[in-house]
């Protein structure tokens, strides 16, 4: 098989026998942890149901032909791999396909789909899955820090080997402090986050990606006491975004992580719960190419700053060809330089980055998020009537990653 790397945006576009195409890309609601309408659900449930509903929009694919799943996942217990091969199985899925899961934190997501496009170029499988799952209200407080942790590293004399396990929200400190980002910027960067984000709901536009699901769920009051009885309900929209945000009422919120700090809970992307894959049916795009760069560990959050460059010089692109972008809004400090460094800002005004708006808004379950991603740029660039887009997130520990898309 030939060398799939393109070099320019002719050689991108064109259609070849080796390209690694997508044929579908679908993703769960995502709502808010701990609070939710699916804040009772299984990552691995969540997983089953995208699989089957991905079965179900591929009729004409016998399951038989899936050679290996992939699946970005973070927080779930054992990496997630034995709960995610039991709900593969579950859905109908055949034990003649291998499954696996990835962590590479934020990006484990893009990392999956890579990694299967990855194995179609190679000539190792010609058909898989690539995805991520994450239930942020099941796993992140236990998981999201080590405990058991080598005693030497916590009192390592490199900081950057400290530093890997600084909260997030301090990286965003770090950024907002070290590259100018005011709190007034964060807090307009995240009100217009919302306010796509709720335009993009009401217009239908995440209605193409999202599968709804069927789950128990138990309200609760403010103090977690249970109200009423678990009934079973039906999952259609994501929860967290705010149609009401205001710049007036961004302002009145304290700093979450410092004292003096400018990163809020309002500014900050959602602890949120979803799951993602993308697959068959029909082409809509394919894949063509990824690359990841490291950074330091205490702002982690410029990753896409030098991960996007990596890709750009990778396939040949320059920024101007890239039709749409989705860059992960972990904080809007760290969105806000990216955007500034990568000469980006009137793409922002223009509606070709996050134009339904980020995770400030909508989540960032961090397993899932490359792919939840992928599942909202493909109808996007649709919509747009566009051809190339660009996804891209920071990593925690200090890393970036970038992925490029091509609608077909």
């Amino acid at each position: 098989m030939s060398n799939p790397i393109r070099r320019g945006l002719t050689q991108i576009l064109k259609k070849e026998p080796n390209d690694i195409v997508i044929l579908s890309s679908l993703r769960t609601p995502i709502t808010r942890s701990n609070k939710g309408h699916l804040k009772d659900t299984y990552p691995e449930q969540l997983l089953s149901i995208v699989l089957r509903a991905t079965l179900a929009a591929n009729p004409n694919l016998d399951p038989a032909r899936i050679q290996d799943v992939g699946v970005g996942v973070v927080l779930s217990e054992l990496g997630g791999s034995k709960a995610g091969r039991m709900a593969m199985n579950h859905i109908g899925i055949p034990t003649t396909t291998s499954f696996y899961t990835v962590n590479r934190a934020c990006s484990s997501g893009l990392s999956a789909i890579t990694a299967v496009g990855q194995q179609i170029a190679t000539g190792m499988i010609d058909v898989g899955i690539g995805g991520g799952m994450e239930s942020m209200t099941r796993n992140y407080g236990s998981r999201a820090i080590p405990v058991d942790l080598w005693p030497e590293l916590k009192e390592s004399s490199v900081k950057d080997a400290r530093d890997c396990i600084m909260p997030m929200g301090l990286t965003s400190e770090n950024v907002a402090e070290r590259y100018g980002v005011s709190r007034a910027d964060q807090d307009a960067f995240a009100v217009m986050s919302h306010q796509r984000a709720a335009k993009a709901q009401k217009e239908g536009w995440f209605d193409k990606e999202i599968v709804p699901v069927e789950t128990m769920y138990q309200e609760v009051d403010k103090k977690g006491e249970k109200v009423g009885d678990a009934k079973m309900i039906t999952v259609t929209k994501d929860d967290g975004i705010r149609a009401n945000a205001s710049l007036e009422g961004m302002q009145k919120l304290k700093p979450a992580f410092k004292e003096n700090g400018t990163s809020t809970a309002g500014n900050s992307s959602q602890i949120s719960d979803a799951t993602e894959l993308g697959l068959t049916s029909s082409i809509i795009g394919k894949w063509a190419g990824t690359q990841v760069a490291g950074c330091k560990p205490d702002e982690m959050g410029i990753g896409p700053a030098i991960a996007i460059p990596k890709l750009l010089e990778y396939t040949g692109l320059k920024t101007e060809d890239v039709g749409l972008w989705e860059i992960n809004e972990a904080f809007a400090s760290q969105a806000i330089y990216c955007l500034r460094h990568l000469g980006l800002e009137k793409r922002l005004e223009e509606g070709r980055v996050n134009p339904k708006g980020g995770a400030i808004a909508l989540g960032h379950p961090l397993g899932a998020t490359g792919a939840r991603m992928l599942a909202g740029l493909l109808p996007e660039m649709e919509r747009q009537g566009l051809q190339t887009g660009v996804v891209s997130m920071c990593i925690g520990t200090g890393m970036g990653m970038a992925g490029l898309f091509v609608r077909e």
